[in-house]
C-alpha cells in the first residue's frame, strides 16, 4: 500500500495535497484496491462548493458505486476531466494522474484535522 508521507488522509480514504492556497484531492491507493477496477467517475463542476464530510461525487467500479467525501470544505477551482475518458487512472495512478478536484479551502485549518500517512496506515490495518 502506497501512502505518500507529504499527504494528509481522511477516514473516508481521500488524500489531500496542499499546493499553496489550494488543495488537491483524490482517493487513496488502499481505496482503489478495495474498490477494484474503476469504470466511471462522477465529479462536481468548477465553482461548486464542497462541505467537509459531505459527498462531492462518486466512483463506480465493477463491484460497487462509492461516494466520495470531501475531506475539507471549499470551492472547486479545477476538476480532472481526464477521468471521464480514463477512469482506469484511479487504479493505475491514484496520487498522480487520478487527482479528482482542486479546491480553495474555506478554512485551511481543517487540513490539520486530517491524518498523517502513519495514522492512516494504522487505521487501515485495524479495518
Amino acid at each position: 500500500m502506497n501512502t505518500p508521507k507529504e499527504l494528509r488522509y481522511s477516514e473516508e480514504h481521500e488524500w489531500v495535497k496542499t499546493e499553496g492556497e489550494q488543495v488537491r484531492i483524490g482517493i487513496t491507493d488502499f481505496a482503489q484496491s478495495e474498490l477494484g477496477d474503476i469504470v466511471f467517475v462522477e465529479l462536481p463542476e468548477v465553482g461548486d462548493e464542497v462541505t467537509a464530510d459531505e459527498p462531492f461525487g462518486s466512483v463506480e467500479s465493477v463491484k460497487t458505486v462509492s461516494e466520495l467525501y470531501a475531506p475539507i470544505s471549499g470551492k472547486v477551482v479545477a476538476v480532472n476531466e481526464d477521468l471521464s475518458d480514463s477512469p482506469e487512472f484511479v487504479n493505475e495512478s491514484p496520487y498522480e494522474k487520478a487527482w479528482m478536484i482542486v479546491i480553495e479551502p474555506s478554512d485551511a485549518g481543517e487540513i490539520e484535522n486530517l491524518m498523517t500517512s502513519e495514522q492512516y496506515e494504522e487505521m487501515v490495518k485495524e479495518d
